[in-house]
């Protein structure tokens, strides 16, 4: 769900090239049908999880801290390594990148349908996230270096498309696959989908790379990827076993590690994440915003879909069907809300649909045990959306349009990574802050007594990046070429999981 990668990618990406594919040839669209396929899968698996987890729970044991490793493991490697996959494949070629993806993540795919313990399962999602990594950001070079100029935009917006229709089917497919068959049929179900992606790319996908300047910033990846492990540890564990030892050195280490990443950053000459694009007011103001909503929507939507099964008692099919309308107004609504806010400028559906979204927090906030869907969990779910669509279009185009075109990628990458970043820190620490402490299957109570302060949280970090909207990003019109409002975000595993 972005235009990931780097600055590298995006020089690559502009440029001039012979021999480039029309979208409308037999090999435009057999790479729009793989790139849309690969990438699918990650955001498929994404969607999926949520739904599952109780029955994972019930299954393998280990208590509320192993839910929120089965989501935070993914996202830990998925935001620590994207820019780093897109580096590589400019150095490797993206096809070479693409097809490694798809083996990790297949192999990985594979180990957390057969996990016996909660520690392999955690194991195996931390392996998804790193073939994730590479997928993601080498689909979209792969369309940037292939596909001529003046069919891109149409080639990233047909990615886009397919590939966000398994996020929206990902919920009703995940509760379907659990209800009938089991929670390790969430995850098997990748392997078929990325064996016909494999074949595929082999066969019918040219390669593409470019030179790219610099030796690669493997310290910066290394620094990113430990320190939000340490960081991650403790804020999970502290609350489950207080500051042990290894907790403690876990926070301390990853927390050194991750101000080394801000100085290897700002020495390296060409760095993972150039922090000079932060110097833009609006640049640093829309990935604060983004912080904020994703961080709501990965905290809000992982612990809705555990209440509605564990403490409602909805089944896997019946939460994933409950949460669907989130997802289906997204698809529906981002590219006409692109449409206006480019006509407009991006700031006030920036400040409007946080606002939005924070009401409809509001409104889940007051769900309880007897509360019907259809008077209840519905209208906050809608109004949750609604606020959620009309943000993600002109966010998009306040992150392209804060910077110039030769920074387009490291600016998508680094916004791209600053969201799943969001969704990694809220899961780990926001459920302790609320009063959750599940820990057991079926230890509901705990839940349902934290629940509504947890909706209250996500609202206030809604309204929070409003004002943060409302603070830093320009009232009038900046429309860039290149800019593909909706493409993002639109696509981005987090709708319904925490992608």
């Amino acid at each position: 769900m972005t235009v990931a990668g780097d600055g590298r990618a995006a020089v690559a990406a502009g440029s001039a090239a012979p021999g480039r594919l029309a979208l409308s040839s037999r090999g435009g669209r057999w790479l729009i049908a793989v790139t849309a396929l690969g990438s699918g899968i990650v955001f498929l698996d994404g969607s999926v999880v949520n739904v599952a987890l109780p029955s994972i729970a019930r299954n393998l044991g280990g208590g509320f801290a192993t839910l929120q490793w089965v989501m935070d493991g993914y996202l830990l490697t998925l935001s620590a390594l994207l820019l780093l996959g897109g580096a590589l494949g400019d150095r490797r070629g993206r096809k070479q990148l693409f097809l490694i993806g798809l083996v990790i993540f297949t192999a990985a795919s594979i180990a957390c349908g057969l996990a016996p313990t909660p520690a392999v399962l955690v194991a195996a999602r931390l392996a998804q996230g790193i073939g994730g990594a590479l997928l993601v950001p080498s689909s979209l070079a792969l369309i940037d270096g292939v596909i001529r100029a003046d069919d891109r935009g149409r080639a990233i917006g047909a990615w886009a498309g397919l590939s966000g229709v398994s996020s929206a089917l990902g919920p009703l497919l995940g509760g379907w696959l659990v209800d009938t068959i089991s929670w390790r049929a969430v995850f098997l179900i990748n392997v078929p989908l990325a064996a016909i992606a494999l074949a595929a790319t082999v066969r019918h996908v040219p390669e593409s790379r470019m030179a790219a300047p610099g030796r690669l910033d493997a310290a910066g990846a290394v620094a990113a990827t430990l320190g939000l492990g340490g960081v991650t540890i403790a804020l999970i564990e502290v609350p489950m076993n207080g500051w042990t030892p290894v907790t403690i050195a876990a926070g301390v280490c990853g927390a050194a590690l991750l101000v080394a990443f801000v100085v290897i950053e700002s020495r390296h000459p060409a760095p993972l994440l150039p922090l000079t694009m932060f110097r833009s007011r609006q640049f640093a103001g829309a990935n604060l915003l983004t912080f904020m909503i994703y961080g709501a929507l990965s905290l809000g939507l992982f612990l809705l879909s555990l209440f509605l099964q564990m403490s409602m008692r909805y089944s896997a099919t019946q939460a994933g069907l409950a949460t669907l309308p989130i997802t289906l107004e997204i698809l529906l609504l981002s590219t006409w809300v692109g449409a206006v806010t480019q006509r407009t400028g991006p700031r006030l559906a920036m400040v409007a649909g946080p606002l939005l979204a924070a009401a409809g927090f509001v409104l889940l906030s007051g769900i309880g045990l007897d509360t019907r869907y259809l008077s209840g969990v519905l209208p906050g779910v809608l109004v949750f959306g609604l606020g959620l669509a009309i943000t993600i279009a002109p966010l998009t185009s306040a992150v392209l349009a804060s910077v110039g075109d030769d920074r387009a990628g490291a600016a998508s990458g680094a916004n791209n990574a600053i969201a799943r970043v969001a969704g990694l820190i809220s899961v780990a620490v926001l459920p302790g802050a609320a009063g959750v402490e599940v820990r057991s299957a079926a230890d509901a109570g705990s839940l349902s007594a934290g629940f509504g302060t947890s909706m209250l949280i996500s609202a206030a970090m809604c309204a929070v990046g409003g004002l943060i909207a409302f603070l830093t990003v320009r009232s009038g019109v900046s429309v860039r070429r290149n800019a593909l409002p909706g493409v993002q975000h639109a696509c981005q595993p987090v709708v319904l999981r925490h992608d």
